[in-house]
This record gives C-alpha cells, sequence and structure tokens, in this order.
C-alpha cells in the first residue's frame, strides 16, 4: 500500500494545464513583454478559453507573478541540487549556465530589469519578495566565499560582484548572439560564461 496520496486525475489533470498556461505565458513575456502580452494571447496558446484560464489565474498580473515565482524555485532547486564539493564559483557558474540555456531556450524574460511598472507590481507580490530573498541571500553567501577563498576579486565590493552577476542573466548580448551571429546555443554559453568569470583578458596558456 502506498504511503503516497493519490492525486484524482481531475487535479492531474488541472496542474497538467496549469504548467502549460504557465509556460505559455513565459513565451510570451519573452517574445512581446509584460505591456503587450494578454490574456487572450496565453489562452490560445494553450488552446483554452478564457474563462478556462481564469479559474487559474485571477489577472495577468497574477499569472506573471506565478510565472516568475516558477523561475526563482527552478532556481533555488537547480542550487540545492548541485554537488556539495563544486566550490562557491563553480556553484555561481553552474547557477549562471543553467539560467542561460533555460534563457536561450525561450524560458528566462528578463522583465524586472526592464520595465519599471512590472518591477512596483512585483514588490507587491509577498510571495514573489520572499523567494527572491531568500535566493539573493544564497548566492551572497557564495560570492562571500568565493572572495573568501581567493576564486574571486576580494578588492571589490561584494554587491558589486553579485549584482553584475544578476546583470549576465539578462545580458541582451544573448539575444543578439543568438539573432545574430553564427554560434550554436552551447557555444554563446561557454562564451557568456568565460566573459562573466574572467572578463576580457587573453588567458594564459600552460
Amino acid at each position: 500500500m502506498s504511503i503516497f496520496p493519490k492525486i484524482s486525475f481531475k487535479k492531474q489533470a488541472f496542474q497538467l494545464r496549469e504548467d502549460a498556461i504557465l509556460d505559455a505565458a513565459t513565451a510570451i513575456l519573452g517574445s512581446k513583454g509584460f505591456d503587450l502580452m494578454t490574456m487572450d494571447d496565453v489562452a490560445n496558446a494553450v488552446g483554452i478559453s478564457k474563462p478556462s484560464l481564469y479559474k487559474h489565474f485571477k489577472s495577468k498580473e497574477e499569472l506573471v507573478g506565478e510565472a516568475l515565482i516558477r523561475l526563482i524555485d527552478g532556481a533555488s532547486d537547480y542550487l540545492a541540487q548541485m554537488n556539495v564539493e563544486l566550490s562557491p564559483s563553480q556553484k555561481l557558474s553552474a547557477l549562471l549556465e543553467w539560467a542561460l540555456r533555460v534563457r536561450l531556450d525561450g524560458g528566462l524574460p528578463f522583465l524586472p530589469s526592464t520595465s519599471a511598472h512590472v518591477r512596483e507590481m512585483l514588490t507587491r507580490n509577498i510571495r514573489y519578495v520572499t523567494k527572491v530573498l531568500m535566493l539573493n541571500g544564497k548566492l551572497e553567501k557564495l560570492v562571500l566565499a568565493a572572495q573568501k577563498n581567493g576564486e574571486l576579486d576580494n578588492t571589490l565590493p561584494s554587491d558589486v560582484i553579485l549584482y553584475s552577476y544578476y546583470a549576465r542573466t539578462c545580458d541582451p548580448a544573448v539575444e543578439y548572439l543568438q539573432k545574430f551571429s553564427k554560434m550554436d546555443n552551447e557555444s554563446i554559453v561557454t562564451c557568456m560564461l568565460q566573459v562573466a568569470f574572467q572578463g576580457f583578458k587573453t588567458m594564459p596558456h600552460n
């Protein structure tokens, strides 16, 4: 006999549809942005009626908040599952690599950095703010640890490193490279990680 409670087919279908809604909203946000995205866009992308969409999310603001919360949860889960033997800077690099790959696949819109309206909306979302602060605290500890052990420059204020790190997740160079260069996604990720952690200087040869 299973110790786990059984989930009804109706609840499973509801959750699957909600995941599809969040996937669609994330993709549309990435291509159109918050202001141009409509609930009709999302409903049409999922293939459901707008009344059905509103059974899951009461407003566009609530939907966008949940989509971004899911991204924060994804980052937190990825960080938690990392090999404990990785150094602080290796963990930072691995998480940035994850974020870049998600973004190149159209799953990481950088809304808060580009819209004052979205930033204001998200500051009113207590769940989002709480999760962001928790993830920020974990990343700040990694930056400080990496500075302490000499992996990152300890002459720089930790906030400079941390916020520059966040900026790499929404660097428009990623989109330009994907659209206009002949590089594949793998090469883009590799180069963006090198720029983030080694800069533009020539690397010494062994």
